[in-house]
């Protein structure tokens, strides 16, 4: 079985990230606003009590949120495996990563999402909380910025940054280049970079020598700038979502 849970701020852009997985290797994608939405209307035990609190004005406690997801995943038994994707935010981080570790996830996949990534400190604190767990974890574009920022290396304003598609990409490992979708205003500092001897950089931008891509020496931890997930073609990225099933 196959566990992997979507983490990323509110506004992030999960969903293209799972299609390709759920796809390929027949999971079954546990999101939280669906659930919530089918379990009211379904009129469940737990939809009801979500149905009166939000009818009150309130909100539904994380405990009945994963309640609702417990029982889908105990109602999905045989499946191969769950992407879970927007899961309840606690205000306590050990509390967020320990409702996490309850499902047994496999990996970790930290998703894109706006705004400047070093004012996120709650999300960073997390992730590295996340990392230290040695359990896999790939990270895109804010992702990919807010796991850099876990491990010390900073981030910067770019002066212009890459929109659109045709943006392309070196594979440093492969040597190969990859045409990629891009749509991103800050980068990760490569002089940071070169001061984490557990840091390595894996993608560049051929356009500006810019960073796009790190991975951690140490675990099973990497990341790239650009949007495997979300390009119209070609497909030059999508090895990077087998790689982390891999790992």
């Amino acid at each position: 079985m196959l566990n992997i849970v979507l983490f990323g701020p509110p506004g992030g852009g999960k969903g293209t990230q799972s299609n390709y997985l759920i796809e390929k290797y027949q999971l079954v994608h546990l999101s939280t606003g669906d659930i919530l939405r089918s379990e009211v209307a379904n009129q469940t035990t737990l939809g009801m009590e979500a149905k009166k609190l939000m009818d009150q004005g309130m909100l539904v406690p994380d405990e009945v949120v994963i309640g609702m997801i417990a029982s889908r995943v105990d109602a999905n038994r045989d499946a191969k495996g769950f992407i879970f994707d927007g899961f309840p935010r606690t205000t306590a981080q050990a509390s967020a990563l320990d409702e996490m570790l309850k499902f047994k996830p496999d990996g970790f996949m930290m998703s894109n999402g706006p705004g400047d990534p070093s004012v996120m400190k709650d999300e960073i604190e997390l992730i590295k909380k996340i990392i230290n767990t040695n359990i896999p974890v790939f990270g895109i574009c804010l992702g990919h910025q807010l796991i850099a920022l876990s491990q010390g290396i900073s981030t910067y304003k770019m002066h212009a940054g890459h929109r659109g598609i045709n943006h392309p990409v070196k594979n440093l490992i492969t040597g190969k280049s990859e045409i990629t979708s891009q749509n991103h205003g800050f980068s990760v500092d490569g002089k940071d970079i070169s001061k984490n001897p557990d840091i390595e950089i894996t993608h560049m931008n051929l356009n500006d020598n810019t960073i796009e891509g790190i991975r951690m020496k140490s675990k099973k931890v990497f990341s790239v700038q650009y949007h495997p997930e979300a390009c119209p073609g070609p497909w030059d990225s999508r090895y990077l979502f087998d790689d982390f099933v891999a790992n």
